[in-house]
């Protein structure tokens, strides 16, 4: 069984024919062929071939599936007795490939371009992006709303309060009428009062 070992991202990968292997990110569309000219080792059963440090003429092709986030890796930092505690997350992006074939001797890949892939790809970048304009445009259509409603309201408060002012100012106040002084109150005449009561003299004491 033919095997390589490349080397790409900073890392060193054994891969044969057929592998599915998860890579530093590489910029590349699905369906696309890649190719690995970093090759440091190509066996073959019992033969194997070691470069120095690469193989020459050894090229490693490959298809690009997709990149994606793995899944979240927690980094805790702690000091004791120092109140010093961070914990922070960190997802790696990684691409997938599949190796097709492993070349020497200056050989040429012939691994075509994955049309289907390719086609599905673009189909959901489209469905994306369509989506995403129908949840933007809801919310560019309501603030243009909001912004005209508002002068509206504040055109309506400052009128009420200069309505009420010429409402209030409009009617002249009357001159207050003088009051009227009350009328002294007539003395009854001396006849109509009652004669003071006489005082009943003092009976004789009789013998």
């Amino acid at each position: 069984m033919t095997f390589a070992v490349i080397k790409t991202g900073g890392k060193q990968y054994k891969v044969a024919a057929n592998d599915v292997v998860k890579i530093e990110k590489i910029d590349a569309q699905p369906g696309d062929v890649v190719t690995f000219d970093q090759v440091l080792m190509v066996g073959d059963g019992d033969a194997v071939t070691v470069g120095a440090p690469l193989v020459e003429g050894a090229l490693v092709a490959g298809q690009f599936i997709a990149t994606e986030k793995e899944r979240t890796i927690i980094i805790l930092k702690k000091e004791r007795r120092q109140h010093y505690d961070r914990r922070n997350g960190h997802r790696q992006r990684l691409s997938t490939v599949r190796i097709t074939e492993i070349l020497t001797g200056g050989a040429k890949p012939t691994t075509k371009v994955d049309e289907i892939a390719k086609a599905r790809a673009e189909k959901r970048a489209a469905a994306a992006a369509a989506s995403a304009n129908v949840t933007e445009a809801p919310k560019a259509a309501a603030k243009p709303a909001a912004a005209k409603k508002a002068p509206a309201k504040k055109a309506t408060t400052k009128a009420a309060p200069a309505a009420e002012a010429t409402e209030t100012k409009a009617p002249a106040k009357k001159a207050a009428a003088p009051k009227k002084e009350a009328a002294p109150k007539a003395e009854k005449p001396a006849a109509d009062k009652k004669p003071a009561a006489k005082k009943a003299a003092p009976k004789a004491d009789k013998e």
